[in-house]
């Protein structure tokens, strides 16, 4: 598998990707790497269906005619039964090594999803996240958050769109930070960006990352 980082990584950083994501790679592990101190390795995971692959359940289209599928976890079980184990194997990493999976849009979302699912996952690095996705809100109030450490973020901009599902991403994640920010033992943050949700994406995301693994070693 490829990836990112050096020896003697005390994080492994999990990150679903498209091309887009792969081609900024270089770019995002450089980011990251002036904003800590800690050896961390980065393994993208390649998304072939972005919509399906990604998705917590079936939604209609929100823009498009593309609609959403229910291939979230399958690929949460890809993450934990493949591309872990293979990492720690052919990186050495140790057995205790702390698990971020983050990511953007989409991506970030399906982490989101994660860190309620399952407790194997340090930090979540979530940057613009589709909170906006149909269900999502009900669902994370009926599933305790399992994640010990969450980074939010969001472009100032995003909620300003005429689409009606999409325009609910602002008010989305300020509750969601809230629903966080109660529940005990958790550590968050909300960032604000400037732009719209596609701006700087590779940075945001450097940014989500570099401050979950700073929260991680505090």
């Amino acid at each position: 598998m490829r990836a990112y980082g050096g020896a003697g990584a005390k994080c492994l950083l999990i990150q679903p990707v498209d091309s887009h994501d792969l081609a900024q790679m270089e770019t995002e592990v450089t980011a990251i790497r002036e904003q800590t101190q800690t050896p961390f390795l980065l393994a993208p995971v390649k998304m072939i269906r972005w919509n399906e692959d990604l998705s917590l359940w079936p939604a209609p289209p929100v823009f498009g005619k593309e609609g959403f599928g229910d291939g979230a976890k399958k690929t949460l079980q890809e993450i934990t039964e493949e591309i872990i184990p293979c990492a720690k194997r052919e990186y050495d990493l140790p057995d205790d090594v702390k698990i971020i999976l983050g990511g953007y849009s989409l991506a970030g979302l399906f982490a989101l999803w994660c860190g309620h699912e399952t407790s194997l996952f340090h930090g979540i690095a979530a940057a613009s996240p589709s909170v906006w996705f149909p269900g999502f809100p009900e669902y994370a109030k009926q599933h305790p958050l399992q994640a010990k450490t969450v980074y939010l973020s969001l472009g100032d901009t995003e909620e300003r769109t005429r689409n009606p599902v999409m325009r609910q991403v602002g008010s989305g994640i300020r509750t969601l930070y809230e629903q966080y920010k109660e529940t005990p033992d958790v550590t968050s943050v909300l960032e604000w960006n400037e732009g719209n949700h596609f701006r700087d994406t590779e940075m945001r995301t450097a940014r989500a990352f570099a401050w979950t693994v700073n929260a991680l070693k505090a």
